[in-house]
């Protein structure tokens, strides 16, 4: 099976041979590549393509071929951008508050939430305003290929702009909210009350079963009522998902937000 395109939205009117002024963003993971490219000018996406992988990219080196294969199939990522930046989806993260984060010991905070290697390249964001640091492993060899391909770019892990933005949203709510984004094998779930963060993790899931067996375990732990919480997808769900209808049988107020 071959890297497979599966979205292509052009905005015809625009040109797409000037990009020089553009900025091209660049979400990555193991089963898939997407990028957009924004008129800075105009604040307007210009063109958004999507790209499946096969076999969830079993390697590292399987990972950087299939990248390398949509770089040749799409000519819009051969042109100079003014700015770049990229986004990494895995499992590989884990929150430090910041009051307990020292750089020296950053491979400690990761290793017992998240299989990590001797030299595994382990780096964090700063989550701005909310006094966190996010530790992770990026996909490093993508980032060497990028780094020849555009030269300087700014990179952060998913997580990091998942949580910052959900914070900034709902900052002045006191209702509690489960949010879960999900993606092909696993999902992200945020708790936030009475305006903090309570709980960020990241799950394996096979099943329905698996995926309401993690949401309701983790509200449970944090004593919050199914009749009273509000739990808000984001991601690869809609209301015809299978995920979305057995959450529907346990929780009382659910409802659907883009990322």
């Amino acid at each position: 099976m071959m890297v497979e395109k599966i979205i292509q939205i052009n905005n015809n009117s625009k040109d797409l041979n000037n990009l020089n002024e553009s900025h091209l963003s660049i979400q990555l993971s193991l089963d898939g590549f997407s990028f957009c490219i924004i008129n800075k000018t105009l604040n307007e996406v210009t063109a958004l393509y999507s790209y499946t992988f096969p076999n969830n990219s079993p390697t590292p080196e399987k990972h950087l071929e299939n990248v390398v294969e949509v770089f040749k199939k799409e000519k819009l990522l051969n042109h100079r951008y003014h700015t770049v930046n990229i986004t990494h989806v895995n499992e590989l993260s884990t929150l430090v508050p910041k009051a307990f984060f020292v750089p020296e010991q950053i491979k400690s905070y990761i290793k017992y939430s998240s299989k990590v290697y001797k030299n595994d390249y382990i780096v964090h964001d700063p989550l701005v305003n909310h006094d966190m640091m996010n530790v992770y492993v990026p996909f490093v060899n993508i980032n060497n290929f990028l780094l020849e391909k555009f030269g300087a770019f700014e990179y952060k892990h998913f997580s990091t702009v998942l949580v910052e933005n959900l914070m900034n949203t709902y900052k002045f709510s006191e209702r509690p909210h489960i949010f879960v984004h999900i993606c092909d094998e696993h999902f992200e779930i945020v708790i936030i009350a009475n305006s903090k963060l309570l709980l960020y993790n990241s799950f394996k899931y096979k099943t329905k079963e698996d995926f309401i067996y993690y949401v309701l375990f983790n509200a449970e732990q944090l004593k919050l009522d199914p009749e009273k919480f509000e739990l808000i997808f984001s991601g690869d769900a809609d209301k015809e998902s299978e995920l979305y209808k057995i959450a529907y049988t346990f929780i009382r107020n659910i409802s659907l937000i883009e990322i």
